[in-house]
């Protein structure tokens, strides 16, 4: 009965969720169309319009990214899984993010074992949960750093190392990091690491981190070869 009950309110707020982006949606149209008018004008008070409904563009985008972090979390789908290279679906990622990390002065090195069997994986959710790993990284490393990317495997798992020469976390908050709606930062939403979580056990597989403040962190996922979810 719980867990009915769970997925029933899972359902009711995936609906409250989808609820709110429309008028949200509506919401930063007019904002735009403001935007425009106001760039048409001049003088000082054009100025003060314009940065308000900047700010307030910012904050739609925000509210925004949160009920999509929300709604990938909180989704319960099935998984469509298919035999993939893991080394292919993680230069996929790799390579959609590489121009915004080079601009960033974060270097990224790759090493991938080129004897790894296919893994049977729901590939758009595995490059969510890596995707989620290495934003997490880049933003650790505000000075620039090293990003270094490496897969590996057994008879049994591959798997994925994604490691960073950044901040590192602090020893009092490392058991929380998976914790949903626990963040350090202003601007995080508290989901990407529960979602990578989330996606990496429906897999059957498993998340691990080690970090040491001031050297860095690494993230260690392992998926099961021979996945039998069904």
């Amino acid at each position: 009965m719980l867990s009915e009950r769970l997925a029933f309110v899972g359902t009711l707020a995936g609906g409250l969720a989808h609820e709110i982006k429309n008028p949200l949606s509506t919401l930063n149209i007019n904002l735009q169309l403001l935007m425009e008018d106001v760039q048409s004008m001049t003088g000082e008070n054009s100025k003060k319009v314009h940065v308000k409904i900047e700010a307030l563009q910012k904050e739609v985008q925000r509210l925004d990214e949160i009920l999509n972090d929300f709604l990938r979390f909180a989704r319960g789908q099935k998984l469509e899984l298919e035999d993939r290279n893991i080394n292919e679906v993680v230069d996929e990622v790799v390579d959609f993010v590489t121009p915004e990390i080079k601009q960033k002065n974060i270097v990224i090195l790759k090493s991938y074992d080129a004897h790894l069997p296919p893994c049977r994986i729901d590939s758009n959710l595995i490059k969510q949960a890596i995707l989620n790993v290495i934003i997490n990284a880049e933003q650790a490393m505000q000075n620039g750093g090293e990003l270094m990317i490496r897969t590996s495997g057994n008879k049994k798992y591959i798997q994925i190392d994604i490691t960073d020469t950044g901040a590192g976390i602090p020893k009092g908050i490392i058991d929380k990091i998976f914790q949903v709606y626990f963040s350090t930062k202003k601007t995080g939403t508290g989901l990407g690491l529960p979602t990578t979580k989330r996606i990496v056990e429906e897999h059957k597989g498993i998340i691990a981190v080690q970090s040491e403040e001031g050297k860095g962190t690494n993230f260690s996922i392992k998926l099961p070869l021979n996945l039998n979810i069904y």
